[in-house]
């Protein structure tokens, strides 16, 4: 009989409290979630950074955050400095969690000088949140989805 079976969760044990602290403060520093991202455009005036989306001209026009720029990442080494402000924060998306073309573009951004988060959940998050949204047809918004949106209206979080 095994009596030293240790379960997956803890197979490596946790960081120490210091570390992790460090890990998460860290974590906040490169990423933003979706909701949040939301409420600081929903706001009155200036939201402080510039929204980003790095994905092709025919997934933009698929359906893209209302606001946003239309970078390509493979285009952001020569439009950038055309396109954005090196002192306003950049946060990057791409299409969804599956996905690290936002991870590529806030690299690309950030070896360029850019001060740069990436968005949580990417567009997909967006669009099953329940935030409206553009397509080249115009505005949309879907009903949010109760397994990613909290039904109450805030998380709580």
């Amino acid at each position: 009989m095994i009596t030293d079976i240790v379960n997956p969760v803890l197979r490596v044990a946790p960081a120490a409290p210091a570390e992790a602290a460090a890990h998460f403060r860290a974590s906040l520093a490169f990423h933003a979630d979706v909701s949040d991202v939301a409420a600081a455009l929903a706001g009155d005036g200036d939201p402080g950074f510039v929204v980003l989306d790095s994905r092709s001209t025919e997934s933009w026009d698929q359906g893209h955050i209302p606001g946003a720029v239309h970078l390509p990442t493979a285009l952001i080494p020569e439009q950038a400095e055309q396109l954005l402000d090196k002192s306003v924060p950049v946060v990057t998306y791409c299409w969804g969690p599956g996905c690290n073309g936002a991870t590529r573009a806030a690299l690309a951004l950030a070896e360029l000088g850019y001060q740069v988060k990436e968005m949580l959940g990417g567009f997909e998050y967006w669009a099953r949140e329940g935030f409206g949204y553009e397509t080249w047809q115009g505005p949309q918004r879907r009903d949010a989805d109760p397994l990613t949106a909290p039904v109450a209206g805030e998380c709580g979080c």
